[in-house]
């Protein structure tokens, strides 16, 4: 039976490795940043530009955010010591639970907080834009798409990302053909660049009366969203602008106009679309800012390591080339094939337990440096 002295010794034993996080996490400069930040906030025109005021209140909000993390994290080792030293005092086994339960919150807290010193990427702090693919395979690569948008969905809740569907198109019986989706939060891109690729998934189909076992396949793209700074020049003669009613759910509004946009860069082929805001001038402007980023991506290819950066290996949406398997039958596993990490609680991974993948790589890329 582990006693208060083992979790004594083991919480003593965090104090060199939060030293180091505290360091790698420049805590001690966070400070000083939020300070410059709120005194800017605090300047006279500031809310004249709206979108620079909004980029510095997101960068304030986020640092906050980060710096009551980690103080909150050691107030938690803190008390955890003074709760050992009170059970072992009065010799209160009944405090071992609580202690065994805050040492596992304290622990999972320390793992994020240390998977995020490994985002060092150009563009990890920024947003996120992911668009899931159907592969070939019909209803049930469809099914299988929005297995994954509710996947990736439920992941990006439980971890505080705001959630913003772009443009969506259903399947014709059940499912997605394809979505488009934008995770709003610091170090979304960081987390999610991972996940790009080819996800396979095995099981008896519920659409096969014979009750045979599939493979179905969907893709993932990530990028990160990028702003006015990064400049791409695009002309206006190079884009085809076409509007036209928008299609599933929204509310009421979306399908009385034609509010939702398509914009094709023509000399590259690259098309982007949204049909999510409640006018066409924002949907045109989330689909600029979706095309700048696409765009980017193809003006740096020369450049392979920045490239494979941005937007992962191309792969087709096919057998051989997938990231990971989700195999439901004849047994239960999900697999990286990247990593070889895997586990066999399908259903967690379905509900959004990703972190074990996302940190397996990220450390593993670490590691490879």
């Amino acid at each position: 039976m582990i006693d208060f002295d083992s979790y004594r010794l083991e919480l003593e034993a965090m104090e060199e490795p939060l030293a180091q996080l505290k360091k790698a996490l420049h805590i001690e400069h966070l400070g000083d940043e939020i300070s410059e930040l709120e005194s800017r906030a605090q300047e006279p025109g500031f809310w004249e530009d709206t979108d620079k005021a909004q980029k510095v209140q997101t960068r304030l909000k986020n640092l906050q955010k980060k710096l009551d993390r980690f103080h909150k994290m050691e107030r938690q080792r803190d008390d955890l010591l003074v709760l050992c030293e009170l059970g072992d005092e009065a010799e209160d086994v009944s405090l071992l639970p609580e202690l065994s339960e805050g040492m596992g919150h304290l622990k999972e807290e320390m793992d994020r907080l240390r998977l995020e010193t490994l985002f060092t990427g150009e563009y990890d702090a920024n947003n996120a834009i992911l668009t899931l693919h159907a592969g070939a395979g019909g209803t049930e690569a469809q099914d299988w798409n929005e297995m994954l948008f509710r996947m990736y969905t439920r992941w990006a809740e439980s971890h505080g990302f705001e959630v913003k569907v772009l443009d969506i198109l259903e399947g014709e019986e059940a499912g997605l053909k394809s979505v488009s989706f934008q995770l709003i939060g610091d170090n979304a891109y960081g987390y999610t660049r991972s996940e790009m690729g080819v996800h396979r998934l095995v099981r008896i189909s519920p659409f096969d009366s014979s009750g045979r076992r599939h493979t179905s396949f969907a893709s993932l793209e990530v990028m990160p969203e990028l702003d006015d700074s990064i400049k791409i020049e695009i002309r206006s003669e190079d884009l085809r602008i076409d509007t036209y009613r928008a299609s599933g759910s929204g509310g009421q509004h979306i399908n009385k106009t034609d509010s939702a946009v398509r914009i094709t860069h023509i000399p590259t082929g690259v098309v982007t679309s949204c049909q999510t805001e409640r006018s066409q001038p924002q949907n045109r402007e989330t689909a600029m800012t979706m095309l700048r980023s696409k765009l980017f991506a193809l003006a740096t290819a020369a450049h392979m390591e920045k490239i494979d950066d941005l937007k992962g290996n191309q792969m087709d949406i096919a057998w051989g080339s997938q990231i990971r398997s989700y195999v439901f039958c004849p047994y239960t596993m999900v697999k990286d094939h990247r990593t070889g990490y895997e586990v066999t609680s399908v259903q967690s991974v379905m509900d959004g337990d990703l972190d074990g993948f996302i940190n397996a790589y990220l450390s593993g890329v670490r590691l490879e440096k």
